[in-house]
């Protein structure tokens, strides 16, 4: 363990420092490192696009230069956290790179997120200023960054985007300030923390160096590229994922790192998606299943075949096997696969995009690369080829460790395996098929969701006596949530609207609304009173089922 600049303790030391610099997996250098070098070589290079602004390195990096010396005239320095809440927009780059210029840690929080979730992580992380819109989408940001200053102290800046006074991004971007000389940043120390649900119902805190970031979808498009006929392969991706993912925030990094562009999607629509793959030549695209579900029925439906389109990588949600092969009958020449990893281990797999690899594509999770893998019983035990069990991870790109340092005590082996909490098996092709999870968290199109979070939600409500969320199946999200409750002796008749009115005034995000609300007398338990929630999402299939 090694403490950082940010006072973070990470998984650290020298050896796994050599280990990995040796085999050039990390390149010890940071974003704004590979941007510069890009932006001197080609200055004019068109890296980011979103609508109709076309982005060139030189320009984000100028703008970067601008934020990033009025950042530090406020008094920020290395190890800081700075929050962004942001859309898909341009202004997410720049902070993303002002922010490593000086040495600064992100902590992207997802749109959608409200005050409760909000509060939780600008507390846990730390931060000392954020970024947030005016207003994004009907939902007034500057006002809940209000609501929630008092119980912030740490939180000494507050810059709204597109909007707001002397305090706002664009006032500061336009400021005329000089960064100078760039600080020298260490490449091992923490750029970002990004939180992910856990099984607690407290999010936990990812924690993310400068060299385990973003090199990441680099090492997947230079394999996915291999042995293919067609050149250029995978140079320009489509972005539908938000930047304040593991997905999108690879894809806002990748174009300073490698001969790309990437163009993104404020929000995701399939027929925007068909017009901006022909009119871009998008050639890749990663994101979660609803949006291969939805792009090819479009296409379909459209009889576009969308000829520059290579690759679309698929995970988040389960990915049936028949949508993987649906995409070789419905586009020209587009290898869909299924691919797997999370926060914490991005990527753990990377597919199979070969010639005659359909079937390996549509059965497995993808080809183990860059990271070595483990398959552990209950008692810790290496299973063979085959057997389930829980996966476990290792590799060059894993995080190294959350914020709370007992969840990462918890979370690795004494070989720094990572314990990911899914369940599934290897193949004799080195391939990972999930089966199930251990964690108890949903899996509502790629957003996790914890139970327990919404349990204890629930369990708040007068007139439930106790309640149990489980996954049920979803046609477009694979799944969503389903609450199972005993209601109090003597309460009055519970329902839906009722429920979901309760969780709303929670200040929740809307992903955590439960969808279906079953009122039952007791729950299905072990001998020792644990609820069998396998048999509760058992029954609400059979129920869904039986309406069909």
């Amino acid at each position: 363990m090694r403490k950082d600049v940010s006072g973070w303790q990470v998984r650290l030391d020298e050896a796994l420092i050599q280990r990995y610099s040796a085999s050039g997996d990390w390149p010890n250098k940071t974003l704004a490192d590979f941007a510069y070098e890009l932006a001197g070589r080609d200055p004019q290079r068109v890296t980011h696009v979103f609508g109709e602004q076309r982005c060139t390195v030189s320009e984000l990096l100028a703008e970067a230069e601008a934020l990033a010396a009025a950042l530090q005239a406020r008094g920020l320095v290395a190890g800081d956290v700075v929050s962004f809440q942001l859309p898909n927009w341009r202004e997410a780059v720049v902070i993303d790179l002002a922010t490593t210029m000086l040495g600064l840690v992100v902590a992207p929080i997802v749109p959608i997120y409200r005050d409760a979730e909000v509060a939780f992580m600008l507390a846990d992380a730390g931060v000392k200023a954020a970024f947030f819109p005016v207003e994004y989408r009907g939902f007034d940001y500057a006002a809940m960054m209000e609501r929630l200053a008092p119980q912030l102290p740490g939180l000494a800046h507050r810059f709204p985007v597109r909007g707001g006074g002397a305090d706002s991004y664009d006032a500061l971007v336009s400021a005329g300030l000089l960064l100078g000389q760039r600080p020298q940043v260490d490449a091992n120390a923490v750029k970002m923390i990004l939180y992910t649900s856990g099984t607690t119902g407290r999010p936990k805190g990812v924690l993310h160096t400068h060299n385990t970031g973003p090199l990441r979808l680099k090492r997947a498009f230079e394999s996915w590229s291999r042995g293919s006929e067609v050149p250029g392969l995978a140079n320009v991706l489509l972005m539908a994922s938000p930047v304040t993912h593991v997905t999108g925030q690879s894809g806002m990094e990748l174009p300073f790192c490698s001969d790309s562009r990437t163009v993104f999607m404020e929000r995701w629509s399939a027929a925007e998606a068909l017009d901006l793959i022909d009119a871009e030549k998008v050639t890749a695209s990663v994101g979660a299943t609803p949006f291969l579900h939805e792009l090819l029925t479009a296409a379909e439906q459209a009889g576009r075949r969308l000829p520059s389109l290579q690759v679309f990588a698929c995970g988040g949600a389960e990915v049936p096997p028949a949508l993987i092969c649906k995409a070789y009958e419905v586009l020209e020449q587009c290898r869909a696969f299924r691919v797997y990893g999370s926060s914490e281990v991005p990527l753990t797999t990377l597919g199979f995009a070969g010639v005659g690899e359909m079937d390996m594509a549509a059965t497995t999770d993808g080809q183990i690369a860059d990271y070595e893998v483990r398959v552990l019983d209950d008692e810790g035990h290496p299973l063979s080829i085959g057997q389930e069990g829980e996966i476990c991870v290792r590799g060059p790109a894993m995080f190294l460790g959350y914020g709370d340092p007992e969840a990462t005590a918890a979370s690795f082996d004494a070989d720094g395996f990572f314990a990911t909490g899914d369940l599934g098996r290897l193949t004799p092709e080195g391939a990972i098929v999930i089966t199930g999870r251990k964690k108890d968290l949903i899996n509502r199109g790629g957003e996790k969701v914890s139970a327990k979070e919404v349990e204890d939600i629930l369990h708040r409500m007068p007139g439930i006596k106790e309640a149990a969320v489980v996954s049920m199946p979803h046609a477009r999200l694979g799944e969503t949530l389903c609450a199972y409750v005993i209601p109090q002796a003597g309460s009055e008749q519970l329902d839906l609207d009722a429920v979901l009115g309760f969780v709303s005034a929670s200040g929740v995000a809307r992903q955590k609304y439960p969808e279906c609300l079953m009122v039952v007398d007791d729950f299905p338990r072990t001998a020792s009173g644990k609820i069998r929630k396998d048999r509760l999402r058992a029954d609400i299939r059979e129920r869904l089922q039986a309406q069909a």
